[in-house]
């Protein structure tokens, strides 16, 4: 997709309903690169929200290029933690038990890729990949109550009773949790950013912010180009977070000034979305600086 399709005059997509605008963005990306997936969603989002979830499905797609053209959803806490020793879901003979806290897109996510153990008795825990349909015998999905955060982006959590899913090739902390991190910082911020500058066109901001926006996502854009488990490219996405950092109280000023109300309040209430999981950022940050000898 051209810069100038993802960067000129784009209107907003008439469409609200989370699965009706997905599909809409799935039909105008298809066959183009992730990131240009997240980039055109901002633009079109009408929402913080659905912006997050243009780049939560386009990180989805960059860890599992064979995802299917539907809402899915990565599944990896329990009871609030997300750390190995404490899952207690299982995979045995191709079938998931067990139950996950949080499946972003609620019952419109109609497939998962979830983290289970699979580790044999006395062996230290392991966990692996599996991609399950919510549709499935055995998948339970129970909504949740709506958030401060993202409103307008339901979610739900999940038990598994003996589902059948298909197990996914490689290890699935290192391959699969810790990857996404990366690929859904790097497209959220995507989303995001391309929908402040498309709001940015709309209320006519300042020039000079225009572009700082801009600088972001052709940073971002040549960032996801590289390998997503490389320390330099860890570093890299380290210095486009900070840098649009910067730019959060020009953007409030903008917003303030320019635009309505509502899209004002939208943007303070969701932006808090990028803060979660900033330790895991840092750890992050620390690791790549000492692969390539900085620290």
């Amino acid at each position: 997709m051209p810069w100038s399709t993802l960067l000129g005059p784009l209107p907003r997509s008439p469409h609200t309903e989370m699965s009706t605008w997905f599909s809409e963005l799935c039909e105008s990306t298809t066959g183009y690169p992730t990131c240009e997936m997240a980039i055109y969603g901002g633009r079109l989002a009408a929402t913080p929200g659905l912006a997050f979830l243009a780049g939560y499905q386009a990180a989805l797609r960059a860890l599992l290029p064979s995802a299917p053209r539907s809402i899915g959803a990565l599944c990896v806490s329990e009871q609030g933690s997300s750390k190995v020793t404490d899952m207690q879901t299982r995979l045995i003979n191709g079938h998931i038990s067990g139950h996950k806290d949080f499946v972003i897109g609620g019952h419109a996510a109609q497939w998962l890729i979830v983290l289970a153990r699979d580790e044999a008795d006395q062996h230290a825990p392991h966990l692996t990949a599996a991609w399950v349909a919510t549709d499935s015998t055995g998948v339970t999905l129970q909504a949740g109550p709506t958030l401060a955060l993202l409103p307008d982006i339901p979610h739900c959590s999940v038990g598994f009773s003996q589902a059948q899913c298909k197990v996914l090739a490689g290890d699935g902390w290192n391959d699969y949790s810790k990857a996404f991190r990366t690929l859904e910082d790097a497209h959220v911020l995507a989303a995001l950013c391309a929908w402040l500058y498309g709001q940015s066109l709309l209320d006519q901001w300042p020039q000079e912010l225009q572009l700082k926006l801009l600088a972001v996502l052709a940073g971002l854009k040549a960032i996801l180009q590289q390998p997503h488990t490389e320390a330099a490219t860890h570093l890299l996405l380290a210095g486009l977070l900070a840098q649009f950092t910067d730019l959060h109280p020009p953007i409030t000023q903008a917003l303030n000034t320019y635009s309505c109300q509502t899209t004002a309040q939208a943007w303070q209430r969701d932006k808090a979305i990028l803060e979660i999981a900033r330790s895991a950022r840092m750890r992050r940050l620390e690791v790549a600086q000492n692969a390539l000898g900085l620290i």
